[in-house]
């Protein structure tokens, strides 16, 4: 089966991905594909920054706000809703661009995912108590016991991955690592391009800060209150999107307004750092740029002529 190449942008939050997604898109006859694991909840519209109604009568956009946040989205769904919306958009003629900054999805977009067992709600349940109960260093500290390799290269603070990796070896006696090493998944492998974008650091943390103002300003509070109407469980990953925990502190009296934001804040800075640092060690990249406006005419570039180069090259379904 012959597929057409594919364009991702990749970064930390606030390095300004959708922007850089949207002129390209415009620029090659494309169409943006969220890679962002919040950005497909309904109700999370403007902390999660999803675009505007405006920019997506611009270019098409496909899986954002497609889900509601009472659901859990995981990486296997994604990627094949992503699948199937790469064919709409090959049949048009038209170029998919992946736009996000979750690693875990543009990582298993790329090379395919593990096929480990699914595991029983049960032992979920347990990971997510005993994380609750330990805390961060001492679960890691637990899971160091059974899967090293893993623990050591995640943050006590990284709860989903540490817990996703102590219910795999407490459900199937194998390590995570191991499970990945066995290979992905019967799929098609892409051509891909990708665009990396790592800017200065103190640059970042300052659009995080901005961004969470410019979030605020256009009724980030208002978003909160209505999720809160939910009655939702705060274990959900939609429950868990920056500004949400501590917007609702403040709605139930626990903090002040201003100390919200600067949590909020101080959150996100440190979310972009962990982002940070995951791209610039895992994810290799064809290009990479610090600023998507200065780079701009260098990327076009580079991606004419991986578009020139792609369309003599077909590739076909191969296991990853």
């Amino acid at each position: 089966m012959v597929v057409g190449p594919v364009i991702i942008v990749a970064g930390p939050t606030a390095s300004g991905k959708s922007r850089l997604g949207l002129e390209l898109a415009k620029q090659f006859r494309g169409s943006v594909v969220n890679a962002d694991s919040l950005q497909v909840y309904r109700e999370l519209k403007i902390l999660t920054n999803r675009p505007s109604k405006y920019v997506e009568r611009i270019v098409p956009h496909h899986l954002y706000g497609v889900v509601s946040a009472s659901k859990r989205c995981s990486v296997g769904w994604w990627r094949r809703k992503a699948q199937l919306e790469i064919e709409q958009i090959a049949s048009l003629d038209c170029v998919p661009i992946f736009v996000g900054g979750t690693g875990l999805y543009i990582n298993a977009f790329i090379n395919g995912i593990a096929c480990i067992p699914n595991i029983p709600i049960a032992i979920r349940t347990e990971g997510r108590q005993l994380y609750q109960r330990l805390g961060g260093k001492e679960f890691r500290a637990r899971l160091a016991k059974d899967d090293a390799e893993t623990a050591n290269r995640l943050y006590d603070a990284d709860k989903q991955r540490l817990i996703r990796a102590w219910e795999v070896f407490r459900f199937t006696g194998r390590r995570i690592s191991q499970w990945q090493a066995d290979g992905g998944d019967e799929s098609i492998r892409y051509p891909c391009f990708v665009i990396k974008i790592m800017p200065r650091r103190d640059d970042l943390y300052e659009k995080c800060n901005v961004r969470f103002a410019d979030m605020m300003a256009r009724g980030a509070l208002d978003e909160v209150v209505a999720l809160g109407l939910l009655g939702l469980d705060p274990s959900l990953p939609a429950m868990k999107a920056l500004g949400v925990s501590e917007l609702l502190s403040y709605l139930e009296g626990g903090l002040t307004l201003e100390a919200a934001c600067q949590r909020a804040c101080q959150a996100t800075r440190n979310y972009a750092k962990r982002q940070y640092t995951w791209f610039r060690n895992q994810l290799k990249s064809d290009i990479e740029i610090v600023d998507p406006v200065e780079s701009y005419e260098e990327v076009v570039t580079a991606v004419t002529q991986f578009l020139l180069t792609s369309s003599q090259q077909p590739t076909s379904v191969a296991r990853l």
